[in-house]
């Protein structure tokens, strides 16, 4: 298995090309640079479908979550972005912290549903995804799965299930613990998990393993089962997906987020661009494309093959309130990081 790369080192790594290419990471006259931590293939879609109706150029620099959220905040005043999108919503709680996001246009709120936006108005969900528990069914019946998402601390479930501590996504499924369950039962969780699970790097790594047997189950979010046998199965054909529900911690559905930075010199085309990609043309690439992500537009469409996000029951979890930097620390105390 290879090691995870520390965050410090991507983040360093980041830093220098960013500092470097100076006067290079600043858009045309007429364009929007959006700092990118969603997928690309998603974002690059987005981006097409935008420029094409609007005219409107967009350069995107693309990075991980944590990463590019410490950039911004880094970067203050003087970044050079536009826009910043990401996967899970801790990182725009980050940027949102530092007061460096413009509010977003009323008319970009109200496209997209109470639930999957913060009150404050600082930024906005524009697509989401759910926690789930994959397991293979040959090695783990389905009588045996885990009630809730805190079961995987126990005994019984040691050298069972695997997880990618160091991404971004579980950091968010833990924070929404944290959230969810408070201080002090979240690090005994953590510690119960350091002792269970097997470390790997990324989600897909996690199904590989379960699909080839190498594990019984691990914890990702939805879409890398989707997006797999959307291709080939051939790394989850021998898996099957368990959703916790009943408002479990386990059933978080994890908001990717976008906001107009404070500082932009392009504001009306970045919330522009904001109220593309939430509005209907843009929430629409999330029911026809690839990514397999659930469509927040009010009244948009999800894929078909997916379970819908109003039958997840998920728990209630304030999107803007996610607290990453404590989520990481209990995880590095109870020794996961």
């Amino acid at each position: 298995m290879i090691p995870p790369i520390p965050s410090f080192l991507k983040f360093a790594v980041l830093t220098a090309a960013l500092l470097s290419a100076g006067h290079g990471y600043a858009a045309d006259a007429d364009g929007i640079v959006v700092y990118n931590a969603q997928h690309e293939s998603l974002t690059k879609a987005w981006i097409a479908g935008f420029t094409k109706e609007t005219g409107i150029k967009v350069t995107v620099r693309n990075g991980d979550d944590t990463e590019m959220g410490n950039q911004i905040v880094q970067e203050g005043a003087s970044s050079p972005a536009d826009v910043f999108l990401t996967e899970n919503s801790p990182a725009m709680v980050l940027v949102d912290n530092a007061r460096l996001f413009a509010p977003v246009a009323p008319a970009t709120l109200e496209q997209v549903d109470a639930a999957y936006r913060p009150a404050h108005g600082n930024w906005v969900a524009i697509a989401a995804r759910s926690t789930v528990f994959v397991y293979n069914p040959g090695k783990l019946p389905e009588a045996d799965l885990p009630k809730t998402l805190m079961d995987l601390a126990g005994p019984n479930w040691k050298g069972r299930w695997g997880a990618s501590p160091a991404g971004a996504d579980f950091q968010a499924i833990v924070a929404a613990v944290l959230a969810l369950k408070g201080e002090a039962a979240t690090l005994e969780w953590l510690k119960g998990m350091k002792s269970n699970f097997t470390a790997y790097r990324g989600n897909s790594a996690v199904l590989k393993a379960v699909n080839a047997g190498q594990i019984d189950s691990g914890v990702i979010y939805h879409y890398y089962r989707f997006g797999d046998q959307a291709k080939t199965g051939e790394n989850s054909k021998n898996t099957a997906l368990h959703y916790f529900k009943h408002q479990d911690p386990g059933a978080f559905v994890s908001l990717s987020g976008g906001g107009v930075l404070a500082s932009s010199k392009h504001k009306d085309q970045a919330q522009a661009f904001l109220k593309w990609v939430t509005g209907k043309d843009g929430q629409a690439i999330l029911k026809t494309g690839n990514s397999f992500e659930y469509a927040v537009g009010k009244n948009a469409e999800s894929n078909p093959k997916l379970v819908p996000l109003q039958q997840l029951d998920a728990p209630t979890v304030d999107a803007s309130k996610l607290d990453s930097k404590k989520a990481v620390e209990l995880m590095t105390q109870a020794g996961l990081l």
